[in-house]
């Protein structure tokens, strides 16, 4: 019985997920669609964070340049999808070596401070060349997805896209993170100089998963553009940086599939706390607070717990 629950548990979870457009409203769809964006570009703050124990806040610039790359090769080139989405994993990919070559060799807060700055550079940049970007105007006409002439022009179509790619690309890190280089990043994170006496290149590696990072932001914006079929510079600030570190800090930095947990978060709960007027926002930071106050090792962390004293006192 024991050995049928997971897979039973699993199978009603696809089901949830499967009829969950059909029951809910546009706007709950529209969050759910967000949520798996974040679940993307998040994710690879979190390998960054929770494997490398590296604090990336540039990831805005990434989510823009995939956005801006996907809107400029389409509405402007006239050019497939497809090819949106390859140059700006391609830029995004050439740029996070180019700068993550030097700036990876800092540590620590200066580290931080150095990604932080890239993502104002980013933010100032998408704002002033407005030859490209639009500025303060944006792109708009931006086309829905077509994938072999089938278009994902409804928030139902989208989401029934988003999610599978997002799993996909969770499974693939969790393939990583179990595999040699998933243990060769622990230990670069918990002892450097014994990874180093390894033959651990550190230094290769994390510009390997600084570019990593660098594409999954990328695919999540070319993703965001095609579906709001409109994008300007709001979208791609600080306060998104921001938003994407909270994902893998709140859900549990070391865990993968968490990262869903840590996206549904920083989606729904602004969204609920919102109907509560201009104190949303502090309740928000407060709730924050509370998280990781009282569950240190993220919301993942704290299920496993539960899970461990449920099973200890039906046993």
């Amino acid at each position: 019985m024991a050995n049928l629950r997971t897979p039973l548990l699993l199978l009603l979870f696809v089901l949830a997920w499967a009829l969950a457009p059909q029951l809910l409203s546009r706007h709950l769809i529209d969050l759910f669609v967000f949520a798996g964006l974040f679940t993307i570009g998040g994710l690879g703050v979190g390998l960054l964070l929770g494997q490398c124990g590296i604090v990336n806040l540039a990831q805005a610039l990434f989510y823009g340049i995939g956005a801006y790359s996907s809107a400029y090769v389409t509405v402007q080139l006239g050019l497939p999808s497809s090819a949106g989405f390859l140059a700006g994993m391609v830029v995004s990919a050439l740029i996070a070596v180019a700068v993550g070559w030097p700036i990876l060799r800092l540590t620590g807060f200066f580290l931080a401070l150095a990604t932080l700055a890239l993502s104002l550079i980013g933010n100032v940049l998408f704002f002033e060349w407005d030859w490209l970007t639009g500025g303060t105007l944006g792109i708009g006409g931006i086309p829905k997805l077509s994938i072999f002439g089938f278009a994902f022009d409804t928030p139902e179509r989208i989401y029934y896209l988003v999610w599978p790619v997002a799993i996909l690309v969770l499974l693939l890190a969790d393939n990583l993170v179990r595999g040699r280089p998933g243990l060769a990043m622990r230990a670069m994170r918990d002892a450097a100089p014994a990874a180093e006496v390894l033959g651990v290149d550190m230094h290769i590696l994390k510009t390997a998963m600084f570019v990593i990072c660098a594409i999954l932001g990328s695919l999540a914006g070319s993703l965001f553009a095609h579906y709001v079929s409109y994008i300007s510079v709001q979208s791609f600030t600080v306060e998104r940086s921001i938003a994407f570190l909270l994902i893998p800090v709140v859900a549990g930095s070391t865990s993968v599939w968490g990262i869903i947990a840590g996206a549904l978060f920083v989606t729904f709960v602004p969204e609920l706390l919102s109907g509560l007027g201009d104190i949303h926002q502090v309740l928000f930071g407060l709730a924050l607070v509370l998280v990781v106050t009282l569950l240190p090792e993220g919301l993942m962390g704290g299920a496993y717990r539960l899970v461990g004293l449920l099973k200890r006192r039906v046993a």
